[in-house]
């Protein structure tokens, strides 16, 4: 899988921010985590200069470079870092860095700066400008926090920091009840039929839908079969209920929906027998004594566009004890998802 289908842990709207930069003269560090992508206007200027949708330094006149830290709005491990330099072009730093760093609860910036725990993930490497700079990641450990160098200075449009989450099993067990297929708690999409429109990593994303570009839409189908996804849940887990939510997906939403979940045993059973959806409604629906499953997959019948799924329940005894371990080695998952054994 490329890993730029992986969810970005770094955006905005997963709760990432950027909480330092030691310089930001010509455009914000907010930037870098704007989930939309970056925009020009070659005639828009400001107080102080050109104006740019990223981050953009001074120019240096001595020996250094520059710097922004990162929290990951979901911990856990990355397997790709873009660094993009849209619309920068004769002031696009000529190389970057990244280096990731796991710290215990909510650190400071005084804490991070000081911090000797960060850990290399991209080494010094030549980017090209107006550009979507990808870099595969090979470090399997969690971080909470990434530090983007520069050097020396210039623009960076976005930081894109892909990777699969890692919960902290004693916050999933001090919730209680808890969406067991969302990007934070560690869900994540392994396959998909369809991602014309939108990205199905959409539909994991925290908090509600601000518009129809923040689901996940397929082309229209034109064959007697149908579009679905399957999601890896946070572990092994039963699911109390299950939410199918098709807000602003007023006149494409799918006709009808069901979903299936996968036992440890490697066997699917049905969670939610053919449904009928409606549009631009948040559905919920109870699933009884559910069995332990660890991936669910939604079919929605025939296409359309789904904003949100929410699998609500709790880790079972062995989902938690083989979260606990990963949690403890820093890592996720060694084993392949079962995307291509789907029903």
């Amino acid at each position: 899988m490329d890993f730029r289908q992986l969810p970005d842990l770094a955006a905005r709207n997963v709760g990432g921010a950027v909480v330092y930069a030691n310089d930001e003269a010509f455009a914000a560090k907010e930037n870098l985590v704007t989930p939309r992508p970056a925009v020009f206007d070659a005639a828009d200027f400001g107080h102080k200069g050109k104006v740019y949708d990223g981050w953009e330094t001074r120019r240096r006149r001595e020996q250094g470079h520059d710097e922004a830290i990162v929290r990951l709005g979901a911990p856990g491990v990355v397997r790709g870092v873009v660094v993009d330099t849209a619309f920068f072009t004769g002031n696009f730093p000529p190389e970057v860095s990244v280096e990731g760093l796991a710290a215990d609860g909510h650190p400071s910036i005084a804490e991070l700066l000081a911090a000797d725990g960060w850990t290399e993930l991209v080494p010094r490497s030549p980017v090209k400008g107006d550009t979507e700079n990808a870099f595969t990641v090979a470090v399997d450990r969690r971080v909470t926090h990434v530090r983007l160098r520069i050097h020396p200075d210039g623009g960076v449009a976005r930081l894109r920091v892909h990777g699969e989450a890692l919960p902290d099993p004693a916050l999933l067990d001090a919730l209680g009840t808890v969406d067991l297929a969302a990007i934070e708690n560690g869900g994540r999409v392994v396959a998909c039929s369809n991602i014309f429109y939108s990205s199905p990593n959409n539909l994991l994303l925290p908090g509600p839908p601000r518009n129809m570009g923040e689901g996940w839409e397929t082309a229209r189908r034109r064959d007697d079969g149908n579009d679905w996804v399957e999601v890896a849940l946070g572990g092994e887990s039963v699911i109390a209920v299950a939410e199918i939510d098709t807000t602003y997906f007023l006149h494409n939403a799918p006709g009808w929906a069901t979903l299936r979940g996968r036992k440890t045993d490697g066997g699917w059973v049905e969670l939610l027998p053919r449904t009928a959806l409606l549009p631009d409604t948040r559905h919920r629906f109870p699933l009884g004594a559910a069995p332990p499953t660890t991936h669910v997959r939604l079919d929605i019948h025939p296409d359309g566009g789904t904003a949100r799924l929410r699998m609500h329940g709790r880790l079972t005894d062995r989902g938690r004890a083989e979260l606990g371990q990963r949690w403890r080695a820093g890592v996720t998952p060694t084993t392949r998802d079962h995307g291509e054994d789907s029903p």
